[in-house]
């Protein structure tokens, strides 16, 4: 509990730091909020009169506590241009950019973690090195690369699946699926090979290890070695990095959203972009960050489960 305590405590200082960047850097842009509001034929008066109605004449501590404390009641404001609560706007879309890094984040382990166990356990065979070259192909595209021919490939030439769009789980289960497959093998892609080399990296330095060779010489089944006694210490690496790669994540999302035209947080930000619609872009960030920081604290607690060693030596640091 004091080890939860003092990561809750860090957690809500990261917290406090990253909002307030984030609501700096969007009061340091050199347009006018006003100008999107009232349009670009509005008078001085005019405009005058909405910034004082907004409050923007205020200094920034006094500007930036009221926004933080509209956020921490759910409010991010009202677009400059639909006039919609932020918040409403940006709820049909979270579920959505969460629901492709998810299955990204799936697809990336699901496959990853069998290459980079039996990469391992065959080290520098002709299966480790077909993977490794692999592995080295994939870091070397970029995502939008990887998208476009994905698309090519698997929509417009076979059919096979959608080039562009969304179905809900709701509506049809399958074609759920579908559509997503490609947006979140795009964004798996470059994962897998991240996680593959590092999953294989540790996998080899703990088979060296005693208690290793001391089950081998009890006669334990391979198997049994590998997935019961290697892989749990192997993995602390391929979980930072897991944690870690939200970001990437959340970066790759912005670019293969608007491939494949799904209706995600990286798609909001980027019209609220073009529109000059900053408080869209504000709210989005926001939420962004946060899932960031979240997703470390998520990954920190992991390691505690996984090793209570780590648990006990924070706790009484």
């Amino acid at each position: 509990m004091r080890f939860f305590a003092k990561r809750i405590a860090q957690l809500t200082v990261v917290l406090l730091i990253v909002s307030f960047l984030t609501y700096l850097l969007i009061d340091l842009l050199p347009s006018d909020p006003t100008i999107s509001i009232a349009g670009p034929g509005a008078t001085l008066e005019q405009r005058d009169q909405i910034r004082e109605d907004l409050g923007l004449n205020d200094p920034l501590p006094v500007r930036y506590g009221r926004w933080l404390n509209n956020v921490v009641h759910g409010d991010l404001g009202n677009s400059y241009i639909s006039h919609r609560p932020v918040r409403e706007y940006l709820q049909d879309r979270v579920p959505v950019s969460f629901q492709l890094m998810l299955y990204a984040q799936l697809i990336a382990l699901v496959i990853s973690m069998p290459l980079g166990i039996i990469s391992a356990y065959r080290a520098n065979g002709p299966f480790d090195k077909a993977a490794n070259v692999t592995a080295f192909g994939l870091l070397s595209v970029p995502n939008f690369i990887v998208g476009v021919l994905l698309v090519f490939v698997m929509a417009v030439r076979f059919g096979w699946f959608p080039a562009i769009g969304t179905v809900k789980f709701k509506d049809d289960p399958v074609e759920h699926f579908r559509t997503f497959f490609l947006p979140s093998l795009t964004l798996a892609l470059p994962l897998i090979a991240v996680y593959t080399r590092l999953l294989r990296t540790d996998m080899i330095a703990t088979l060296h290890e005693d208690y290793i060779s001391m089950a081998k010489a009890k006669g334990m089944p391979t198997r049994h070695i590998l997935l019961r006694h290697a892989l749990r210490p192997s993995s602390f690496s391929l979980l930072t990095v897991a944690g870690i790669s939200v970001g990437s994540l959340i970066g790759g999302a912005l670019i293969v959203e608007r491939i494949f035209s799904i209706p995600g947080m990286g798609d909001a930000i980027v019209r609220g972009i073009y529109t000059q619609d900053y408080l869209v872009v504000q709210g989005g960030v926001v939420l962004v960050c946060v899932a960031f920081v979240l997703a470390n604290f998520a990954v920190d607690m992991l390691y505690s489960i996984l090793d209570p060693r780590i648990r006990h030596a924070r706790a009484s640091a």
